[in-house]
């Protein structure tokens, strides 16, 4: 006959045979054991030592729970986001100078060397910042290069030849091939950001489209005008 008294922590690890330190695992594997062991089908085995078996486990599970319930887990911390420093792609090219607004408040000048990218840091005081490159209509920025568009005659982009070129980052000197006319597009080898720290030297992209018919007479009336003037001087 069952007894109602329940089955101490002591015995029921005796049951199973787990020591006072178990995991859950460690329960399962031995509960499984036991209970192969103490089935009434095997020799050895009956019904009242089944009994016991899985009256062990139910306690010995119900102890551990309360001792999981028991853990305090101390709260999770996150670790705080660093302050942002946006710079434009002229800046990331040629350096300059930038404002930041401390925590506290106070403005700060930051002078900012050439050749920053996305995901830099730089030191303000006691404050690192992140730097985060900023969009520009006329500027592309894609990893350590810059794309910009820039307008020529259709007669150069189909015969090709050395074309000075208006950029949004000065005038540039480009000799177009014919190949190059075709794809509209030139690169500039090492024209891009300068190398820095772990990053390389990028390229300057061109991507080139026909100037309006009006624009190009334009241009074509003020080059006249200062080769007349540089003749006659």
């Amino acid at each position: 006959m069952a007894s109602d008294t329940p089955i101490s922590l002591k015995s029921a690890r005796q049951v199973l045979g787990v020591g006072p330190f178990f995991s859950a695992g460690d329960l399962r594997r031995a509960f499984r054991d036991a209970a192969k062991a103490a089935h009434p089908d095997r020799t050895g085995g009956g019904g009242e030592r089944f009994r016991q078996v899985v009256e062990a486990y139910h306690r010995l599970q119900a102890a551990q729970a309360v001792a999981t319930d028991r853990i305090i887990q101390p709260p999770a911390t996150r670790a705080p986001e660093p302050a942002i420093l946006r710079i434009d792609p002229l800046t990331a090219l040629r350096g300059g100078s930038a404002e930041h607004r401390l925590a506290d408040g106070r403005r700060i000048r930051l002078r900012l060397p050439p050749g920053l990218r996305s995901g830099d840091t730089v030191r303000a005081g006691a404050a690192e910042l992140s730097v985060v490159l900023t969009g520009a209509t006329d500027i592309l920025v894609r990893g350590d290069d810059l794309w910009i568009s820039a307008a020529v005659s259709a007669r150069t982009l189909a015969e090709g030849g050395r074309v000075a070129v208006e950029t949004p980052l000065g005038r540039r000197i480009v000799w177009l091939t014919r190949k190059a006319g075709e794809r509209k597009l030139v690169r500039l080898v090492g024209q891009g950001l300068p190398a820095r720290g772990s990053h390389r030297q990028g390229h300057l992209f061109l991507r080139l489209a026909p100037t309006p018919v009006g624009q190009a007479d334009s241009a074509a009336r003020t080059l006249l005008r200062r080769f007349t003037a540089a003749w006659a001087a």
